[in-house]
């Protein structure tokens, strides 16, 4: 073979060989990056209900953004947290801050919240009574159980003149902090899924508003409510605090936070309920 001829097949196949490397080199650059949260599959602990229909449609968003949610409905409010710590689930979405700092102090949790939902304003029912005035003395009025609630519940309460309670009392009072209760209401501590369900067999009860709406109670039977400004008792979505900073997590608080979702929450909620982002 020709020693030119040779040298110039080499040096022209060389060329091609380096052309296809830079084509393969520039597709692959030019390729769009794939999500942050690209086939990243997450279970979220919350709770069943109502929230199962919004959750629904942040699901659907959170599809658009590359994020397969799997929902976890819960029955019982000390379940999700449990599960979240055990790494059961990977949020959680159902929850106050009041109620948190409770559970971590009592439980040791590394649980954190990462972006806000909705709050539900608790409330004073009674299907008795037209307004507070018409309580009568020793009347039975309940309230929930729960450290975090109960303390909200006596501050409603509180505020409406039926009880006084210990002065510096903190979000977290409870039946003990009660200095003063003119009436003398007889005040029954119950689960916060059945304080609600027994109002027949009491003369009012302070009812989270979605345990309210759980419980068939409507508006037109609540007689006092606490103040929707300031309020600090949002609800949130919550990971482990290991996890608060991961790209899934804003994916995940995103999918939640728009629009969309809020129109369905309004729509499930029906004002009982309003988003708090």
């Amino acid at each position: 073979m020709n020693k030119t001829f040779s040298t110039l097949a080499l040096t022209r196949r060389a060329s091609l060989a380096a052309l296809a490397v830079s084509a393969v080199a520039l597709a692959t650059f030019a390729a769009p990056l794939p999500s942050v949260a690209a086939d990243k599959s997450i279970k979220v602990g919350i709770m069943s209900g109502e929230d199962e229909d919004v959750w629904r449609v942040v699901t659907a968003e959170a599809a658009k953004k590359g994020l397969k949610i799997e929902t976890i409905a819960f029955n019982d409010y000390t379940q999700p947290n449990e599960a979240l710590e055990r790494g059961e689930v990977d949020a959680n979405a159902f929850q106050h801050q009041p109620y948190l700092d409770n559970q971590i102090k009592t439980h040791g949790y590394h649980i954190v919240r990462v972006g806000y939902t909705g709050v539900w304003p608790i409330g004073l029912y009674t299907k008795k009574y037209k307004t507070v005035a018409e309580i009568p003395e020793g009347a039975i009025i309940g309230v929930p159980n729960d450290p975090s609630n109960e303390g909200r519940a006596l501050r409603v309460l509180q505020n409406e003149g039926l009880i006084k309670l210990k002065d510096g009392t903190g979000i977290l009072a409870t039946l003990a902090d009660v200095t003063e209760n003119p009436k003398k209401l007889e005040i029954k501590e119950l689960d916060a899924g059945i304080v609600g369900r027994s109002i027949d067999d009491l003369d009012g009860a302070v009812v989270n508003t979605d345990w309210a709406l759980k419980s068939g109670l409507s508006p037109k039977e609540r007689i006092a409510q606490e103040p929707i400004a300031d309020n600090p008792y949002r609800n949130f979505i919550a990971v482990k605090e290991d996890n608060k900073d991961a790209d899934w997590v804003k994916t995940l608080v995103s999918a939640y936070q728009n629009d969309t979702v809020k129109a369905e929450f309004d729509k499930v909620y029906k004002g009982t309920g309003l988003s708090a982002y």
